[in-house]
Parts: structure tokens; C-alpha cells; sequence
């Protein structure tokens, strides 16, 4: 294995001992996101628009093909490197690394961890020949899948049935119901949408969870609403309504049954969120430094690193910073179907630490840097604002993950009291 030695720079992750594959692919993220990502992140933040040129050049280096098999012209990425080469690039754009997310989990569900989902062997012929159909559009034709998950409702924190429907029609599935905070609105070629089959008998049922992705042109589909929010930006996440749309069968992304069977399987498929905000930690830490020491770009090299306020000050982020990748790095690593309560538990207190960590960083780093740092031409503020989403994102916000790591730490499955 090649070390991190090779790099010329510390990934967002650490310094770990990586894989040629992995030391190649950070490489690209890290000289992609310095030198295109990052200086355009103010504009997709100012004007609250999609960053397309970032996708065109995503599309260019093949990274919308990041998790799709080499098999399949894909770069065939795991789910570690993955989530290694989303820290990378969420340190220079967030909103870029958190759409990028969405579309590579629509490869990544489907792919590597639907490999560790039970399925009969009818299950698993009609996965592979329909997931043929959706990676040949990301590698032949650069298509955009987003992923919408919320509804307002319990659905998208797993406790619950998903309001939106599909109700089985000759050839396919007519689709019913609306998405908020639907990210890459307007911008996906496809939305892989989870939705409840309707089977006539009023009585939803969060088992009966479809994947089903519903092209951009369909009839019936439509975006709506403002976007104007606190932070990611960039993001465009508007509301998604679906009235009688209908999709052809081989727009199932997961076959029947088998979207909760896999939520239950591989927890770590909702661990996806945090790295984009693990980089925006890094980001955060890093322009502090560079502040500190006189060296950002355009500014007067006036070196405020003496201190002793501000070394304490960077001290406590760098402590935070190393937990924060610690925890992560080690959660990527035991990411895996069935996982031990144990490792279930520690990939909670991962997400959580990022999510709230980032943020906890960010706001050291303006507190340190000063007032001059909240000013719209620097990163930080935009850094801080970004850095407050992540807790706040469904599956995993940071009150539901406290509650489950309470509740499944304090009960076995099955355990009840009287």
C-alpha cells in the first residue's frame, strides 16, 4: 500500500495509510477543489444557484462515476474511499460535496451495498439488468440522479411510511406525493425518489419503501418554491410535487422490499451526510491557521499567531479536528452490513461529532480570527453558516441520533418494559 508520504498535502481525513487508488483519487478532489472549486464556492453561496460548472467538471474527471464498478466504466471506488474523497472536496465547496453525495449514493445504494443485501436470486437477476440501465446513463450519458428524502413527516427519520406513493400499473408505477428540501432541484437528470407502495388497503407500510427513480421530463413532475436559506446555498433544495406521474418498471432502483431490508442491513448507508462537513471543518481550521500567520490571499501579512489567546484557541480546534477524523475514519472502516451494536453505536457518535463538531470549529474560528473574518469576501462566515446545516439534516439529526444511541444502548432488540 502506498502512504500518505506520497501526497503533497494532508487529506481532510488525516494522514492514513491509503491505497494507490485512494492516494490518486484524493489527489484529484484536493487539485479540483483548490483550483476550481473554491474560488467559485462565493458565487453558488451569494446568488443561492446550483453549481454547474462544478458538475461539468465532476462529469469530466469521471467522478459522477466514482462508486459505479470499473465492470460497468466506472472508477469502482468503495464505500471508504468514497467517503474519503467527499471530506476532500467538502473542504473547498460544501454545497458541492453535499449534492455530489446525493447523486453518489443513488450508485452506491444500488451498487457496493446492495452486494451485502439478502435478496432472492429473482431479486438479485432483476437488480443487476435494472442497475445496468441507471450506471450506463451516469458513464455514457453524465446523468445527475438526486435524492429526495424529505416530507415535512416521522418518513424520512425512519419512523414512519412515506407519504408520497406508487401505486403498480401495467408497465410500471404511478407516482403521488410531494418532497421538501429536495436538493439538486432542477439540476437532476433523475430523482431517486422513496416512496410508499400504495396497495389499495389504507394501511402504509414503512416495509413496503420503493426506490424508484423518476426522470426529470416526466409528466406530472414539477419543482416549486423559494430557496433562500441560512447556508448550503448552493444546494437548491426546493420542494418536488408528483401528481400522477407514471415510470416504466426499469425505473426501480431497489426491488420491492428490498429499500428497508438494506436501511436495516448497512446503517452506514445514512453515514454518507458527514463528510462534507468534515471537510468544511478542515476548511474552517485551515483559514484560521493561514489567518493567524499572515498568509491568505489578498489580505495585509499581519501575523496575529502571537498570541497566547490564539494559540490556545488553535490548539482546542486541532484536538476537535483529530477526534473528529479519528471517530470518522474508524466508522468508515467498519462500515459493513450487520454491523456489531458496537459498531453501530460508534458510527452514531461518529456523525454526531462531525455534525456538531463542524460547527464547533467554525465558530472557534471566527471568535479567534476576529471581526474581520466575518466579512462576505473571506470564506469563514460562509464556513460557519454552511457548517450549521449538518446537524440539522434527516436521516440522522443530531436530537435522533442521540435518542437512538440512548435507546439502543440502554435496550436489546426486542426489549420491552413491563
Amino acid at each position: 500500500m502506498n502512504v500518505v508520504a506520497s501526497l503533497s498535502f494532508t487529506p481532510a481525513v488525516g494522514d492514513l495509510p491509503f491505497t494507490s487508488q485512494q492516494c490518486a483519487l484524493l489527489t484529484l478532489a484536493h487539485e479540483l477543489g483548490r483550483d476550481k472549486f473554491a474560488p467559485r464556492a462565493p458565487q453558488w453561496d451569494e446568488s443561492a444557484t446550483f453549481p454547474f460548472a462544478n458538475y461539468d467538471d465532476l462529469r469530466e474527471t469521471g467522478l459522477l462515476g466514482l462508486c459505479i464498478p470499473e465492470a460497468h466504466g466506472g472508477l469502482g471506488a468503495d464505500y471508504a474511499t468514497y467517503m474519503m474523497v467527499a471530506a476532500e472536496i467538502g473542504r473547498f465547496c460544501g454545497a458541492t460535496a453535499l449534492t455530489w453525495n446525493m447523486h453518489i449514493c443513488s450508485t452506491l445504494w444500488t451498487g457496493v451495498l446492495a452486494d451485502g443485501i439478502a435478496m432472492t436470486g429473482a431479486q438479485r437477476a432483476e437488480h443487476v439488468r435494472r442497475r445496468d440501465l441507471h450506471f450506463a446513463r451516469v458513464v455514457n450519458e453524465g446523468a445527475i440522479y438526486a435524492q429526495p428524502f424529505s416530507e415535512g413527516s416521522a418518513a424520512a427519520a425512519g419512523r414512519a411510511p412515506f407519504g408520497t406513493t406508487a401505486r403498480k400499473v401495467e408497465g410500471g408505477w404511478l407516482i403521488n406525493g410531494k418532497k421538501i428540501f429536495a436538493s439538486l432541484s432542477g439540476a437532476a437528470d433523475y430523482y431517486g425518489v422513496l416512496c410508499t407502495e400504495d396497495k389499495g388497503d389504507q394501511h402504509p407500510d414503512a416495509h413496503d419503501t420503493l426506490y424508484i427513480s423518476v426522470p426529470a421530463t416526466a409528466g406530472g413532475f414539477s419543482i416549486s418554491g423559494d430557496w433562500n436559506p441560512l447556508g448550503m446555498r448552493g444546494t437548491v433544495s426546493r420542494n418536488l410535487t408528483f401528481k400522477d406521474v407514471f415510470v416504466g418498471d426499469d425505473e426501480q432502483l431497489m426491488p420491492r422490499g428490498i429499500y428497508f431490508k438494506g436501511a436495516q442491513t448497512w446503517p452506514a448507508m445514512f453515514f454518507t451526510l458527514s463528510p462534507t462537513y468534515l471537510g468544511i471543518a478542515n476548511a474552517a481550521y485551515d483559514f484560521t491557521v493561514r489567518y493567524l500567520r499572515g498568509e491568505v490571499p489578498g489580505e495585509p501579512p499581519v501575523k496575529r499567531r502571537q498570541y497566547p489567546t490564539k494559540q490556545i484557541a488553535v490548539a482546542q480546534m486541532r484536538i476537535q479536528l483529530e477526534s473528529m477524523r479519528s471517530l470518522f475514519t474508524r466508522a468508515i472502516a467498519e462500515a459493513k452490513p450487520n454491523p456489531s451494536k458496537d459498531e453501530k453505536l460508534r458510527l452514531y457518535a461518529a456523525h454526531y461529532s462531525v455534525m456538531e463538531g463542524a460547527n464547533d470549529i467554525a465558530r472557534l474560528a471566527l471568535r479567534t480570527c476576529g471581526g474581520q473574518s466575518m466579512m462576505k469576501h473571506l470564506p469563514l462566515e460562509r464556513l460557519y453558516r454552511d457548517s450549521r446545516c449538518g446537524a440539522l439534516m434527516l436521516p440522522w439529526t443530531a436530537e435522533l441520533i442521540l435518542d437512538r444511541m440512548g435507546r439502543e444502548t440502554l435496550y436489546e432488540a426486542g426489549e420491552r418494559d413491563e
